[in-house]
C-alpha cells in the first residue's frame, strides 16, 4: 500500500513538472503588449517602438530601468479619453532596437527629442517612472521649450549618492548579474517593487522570465548596466532648481527602492520632500500602501492626481 502511495506521489510530481513550463521568446519583440505597437526609425540606426492612444494634450510616458512600455497600461487606458498618450520602449528595451548605445540620461533625452520632432510635437507633458523620471528631468533641463510639465512617479534623482556609493553601483550591477538572475530572484525582485503585488502585474514577471531565451537578451543586460552607470554618473539633484516647469511628484509611502536601504536608509517621504523642495514649482503626493510601482499598484489614485495636475 505504501509503495502504491509513493508511486502515486512521484507520478503527481512528474506531471506537475511537465505542466509547469517557463515562458520563452526568441526575440523581445515577440512580447505581447495587447495593443498596436508602432515603430519609428531615428538617426544612428535607432528604432523606437511606441503606442499611441487618445487625443488632446500630448503625454509622453517613459518607463524605468529594466522595464518597458506596458508598465503604463493602466494609466494610458484611463487618461487617453482626454489626452494623446504616447508610451515608448527606450532603445535597448522591449520592442525597440538593441545596440551598443551610450545609455546615459542625456542620450535618452536626445533620442526622445528627435522622436517627438519627427512626430511634429512641439510641446509635451512628460511622465517618467523611476529612471524614466530622471530622463524626464534631463529633458526638461536640456529642452525647456519642448517640455511644458513634468509628472514624476517614484523618480530616480531625488536621492543623492557620494563618490563611494556611486562606485558601489558600478561594481554591483554587472552584465552577468543581470543575465544569471534566477526565476526565483526575478519573482522576488518584482514583488519588492510593490507594497502588495497585484495578480494583474504577473505578466511582467512572465515577460522578464521569457526574455532570458531571447536572441537580444544580452544587449538588454548590457543596457541595464549602462543605465545604472548613466544615472549615477549624471546626478541631477543640484540642477533641479533650474527646472521652472510645474512638477508633480508621486511616491508610494512604502517604496522599498527609494531610498536605497543598504546605502542610505531612512524614509521615502523624507527623500521625496527634500527633492520636491528643489523645484520652484513642485507638488508632492505620497500614496499610502503603495510601493515603487505606484502607477500600477494605485493606478486610480495616480490617474486622479495626474488629471488634477493637468487641469
Amino acid at each position: 500500500m505504501n509503495r502504491l502511495i509513493s508511486v502515486a506521489i512521484i507520478a503527481l510530481l512528474i506531471s506537475a513538472c511537465k505542466t509547469t513550463k517557463l515562458p520563452k521568446v526568441t526575440s523581445m519583440d515577440q512580447l505581447k503588449y495587447g495593443t498596436e505597437v508602432q515603430r519609428m526609425s531615428l538617426s544612428d540606426d535607432i528604432e523606437i517602438a511606441y503606442t499611441q492612444k487618445g487625443s488632446g494634450t500630448p503625454l509622453l510616458f517613459i518607463h524605468g530601468l529594466g522595464s518597458y512600455l506596458p508598465a503604463w497600461n493602466k494609466n494610458v487606458a484611463a487618461l487617453s479619453d482626454h489626452y494623446d498618450c504616447i508610451a515608448v520602449d527606450l532603445p535597448g528595451y522591449g520592442h525597440s532596437s538593441k545596440g551598443n548605445y551610450e545609455g546615459s540620461m542625456t542620450f535618452y533625452a536626445g533620442v526622445l527629442k528627435e522622436f517627438l520632432e519627427k512626430k511634429g510635437i512641439r510641446h509635451i507633458v512628460v511622465a517618467g517612472h523611476s529612471m524614466g523620471g530622471q530622463i524626464a528631468m534631463t529633458m526638461a533641463l536640456q529642452y525647456p521649450e519642448l517640455v511644458d510639465k513634468l509628472i514624476l512617479l517614484a523618480p530616480a534623482g531625488f536621492e543623492v549618492f557620494n563618490k563611494g556609493q556611486r562606485q558601489w553601483f558600478r561594481d554591483v550591477m554587472t552584465v552577468d548579474g543581470v543575465r544569471l538572475t534566477t526565476v526565483e530572484q526575478i519573482r522576488n525582485n518584482y514583488a519588492y517593487n510593490f507594497y502588495n503585488m497585484p495578480k494583474d502585474a504577473e505578466f511582467m514577471v512572465n515577460d522578464r522570465i521569457a526574455i532570458r531565451s531571447a536572441d537580444d537578451f544580452i544587449p538588454y543586460c548590457y543596457m541595464i548596466t549602462k543605465n545604472v552607470k548613466g544615472m549615477v554618473d549624471q546626478p541631477i539633484f543640484d540642477f533641479m532648481p533650474q527646472i521652472k516647469q510645474p512638477v508633480l511628484a508621486i511616491y508610494g509611502e512604502n517604496d522599498n527602492l527609494i531610498p536605497n536601504r543598504y546605502l542610505n536608509g531612512g524614509r521615502t517621504k523624507d527623500f521625496a520632500e527634500k527633492g520636491i523642495a528643489q523645484f520652484p514649482n513642485g507638488k508632492l503626493v505620497m500614496i499610502p500602501k503603495a510601493g515603487h510601482f505606484v502607477q500600477w499598484e494605485k493606478a486610480d489614485e495616480v490617474n486622479k492626481f495626474i488629471r488634477e495636475f493637468l487641469n
